[in-house]
């Protein structure tokens, strides 16, 4: 299996309404203790599988179907998964040449197979999570200085 699945349309009113649901019924299911749950799926002939599958497993069949609740696509990446210049940029949503400079400046590893640049998922969430924190003390700042200086902002 691939790292990143190709482009998901996104989804139908239709999912959208059945991933609310089914997200929102096995939330309360998942309130539980045990390690492991079973569930039984069920295919269009009737025939039933009994799944035995482990509770931290089964929250990504809440997450999955919430954001696809929300009309959002969604793709799952392993954590050590090797991206390429463009799928990294797109996680960060920035364009490829500004990502190869921040690749070029050292702000994220990165390392070459070939002539071509591979950058691990764990280093761009690690880079986005870093620069986000950045930005909520710059914002907490500016929030700050505009209480002090009485601008009207509560």
């Amino acid at each position: 299996m691939s790292a990143l699945s190709p482009a998901r349309p996104l989804p139908t009113a239709e999912e959208a309404a059945l991933s609310r649901e089914s997200s929102r019924v096995l939330s309360t299911c998942l309130q539980t203790r045990a390690e492991t749950l079973q569930i039984d799926i069920v295919d269009d002939k009737g025939a039933a599988r009994r799944v035995r599958i482990p509770v931290s497993a089964l929250w990504l069949l809440v997450e999955v179907p919430t954001e696809i609740g929300e009309s959002k696509a969604v793709s799952i990446i392993p954590i050590h998964a090797e991206l390429t210049t463009q799928e990294a940029a797109d996680v960060l949503n920035v364009s490829r040449p500004f990502l190869v400079q921040l690749l070029e400046r050292g702000e994220i590893p990165f390392h070459k197979v070939g002539t071509h640049r591979c950058v691990r998922y764990q280093d761009v969430i690690a880079y986005k999570e870093r620069i986000d924190a950045e930005r909520r003390k710059a914002l907490d700042a500016l929030a700050e200085q505009a209480q002090a200086l009485k601008m009207g902002y509560a």
